[in-house]
């Protein structure tokens, strides 16, 4: 495993160099002058000519795609073009919003999809089947922006029951301006989470060891939880693990109709004004996690089911 390991991160360097060279050509060859839409159309030339020097945009483009890469690997993003900050010091800033919104809600609605999961399985076929399949297609049928609008109308403004917007840094200050968003986030995830579990679960139901074990007298919760589960740990683990890298960029959505600080945020402002650096930051550190994950993945595979092994 340590071998495989060691290799898998040796190919971040080619992932992390095309990457590079992709989120480059997007964004400085393919996306045109960045002068004439930081300037808006009445610049001058001489104005988007000094503007180029003083962003480094008059420099040959091996040496700007050479600067991409540099970035890639030290994480070093240079400022932000609108407000002259070091992009990573906005990104670490940013952090800590996102992940106090995204991780309770995230590990909430997956564990919580389940167990939802597990218990129309184990119903599969009856009432309350149907009744938990209809109310996910349903869910999943309304838009979140119409879930955002609601929930903050009815549930903050309203009723009062919720902060409305803001954030306030350090525990338990933050928690009453995350709650909302959290919720909304569940509500959001269950519907997908509980219809994947299920498809997952119920092909493990059907398989020739569940009549073994039926056979043997073992009782239905027992073969769900004991045999069904574990071999259906796999495809739940590849769903859940390859999620995690994107709670990094936060909840564009949410982040910004609650306007929590977060890198959702810090991303939707630099989309708005054109800020290329940080979305170049933001489309690296977004690959680089993602590779990441995709690894932890592979090694969660061993510790579900034995028979797995990395080579």
């Amino acid at each position: 495993m340590t071998r495989y390991i060691i290799r898998r991160l040796l190919y971040l360097i080619p992932v992390l160099l095309g990457v590079s060279l992709i989120i480059f050509v997007l964004f400085n060859v393919v996306a045109g002058d960045p002068t004439a839409v930081l300037l808006g159309k009445n610049a001058t030339p001489r104005q988007m000519q000094e503007l180029r020097e003083q962003l480094g945009l008059n420099k040959p483009l091996f040496a700007q795609y050479l600067d991409v890469v540099r970035s890639a690997f030290t994480f070093d993003f240079g400022r932000s073009w609108s407000s002259k900050q070091e992009i990573s010091q906005m990104l670490r800033q940013g952090a800590y919003p996102s992940l106090c919104l995204t991780i309770p809600a995230f590990v909430i609605s997956t564990v919580l999809s389940l167990v939802i999961s597990l218990g129309v399985a184990f119903y599969r076929g009856k009432g309350i089947d149907l009744f938990v399949r209809f109310c996910c297609i349903a869910g999943m049928s309304v838009s979140a922006l119409a879930y955002i609008l609601f929930f903050q109308y009815f549930f903050a403004f309203k009723l009062g029951w919720f902060e409305i917007s803001g954030f306030e840094f350090g525990f338990p200050d933050f928690v009453p301006f995350i709650a909302l968003p959290a919720i909304i986030w569940i509500v959001l995830s269950i519907g997908p989470d509980v219809r994947f579990f299920r498809t997952v679960i119920l092909d493990e139901i059907y398989q020739d060891y569940v009549r073994t074990a039926r056979a043997k007298g073992l009782s239905e919760m027992h073969i769900l939880l004991k045999h069904v589960l574990r071999n259906a740990m796999i495809p739940i683990i590849t769903y859940v693990v390859i999620q995690i890298p994107f709670l990094i960029l936060g909840a564009l959505l949410l982040e910004n109709f609650f306007s929590i600080p977060g890198l959702g945020g810090i991303t939707l402002n630099a989309l708005n004004s054109s800020d290329f650096p940080v979305i170049k930051a933001m489309a690296i550190l977004s690959s680089v996690v993602y590779i990441v994950f995709s690894l932890i993945s592979d090694i969660l595979y061993t510790f579900a089911d034995p028979r797995v092994k990395l080579k």
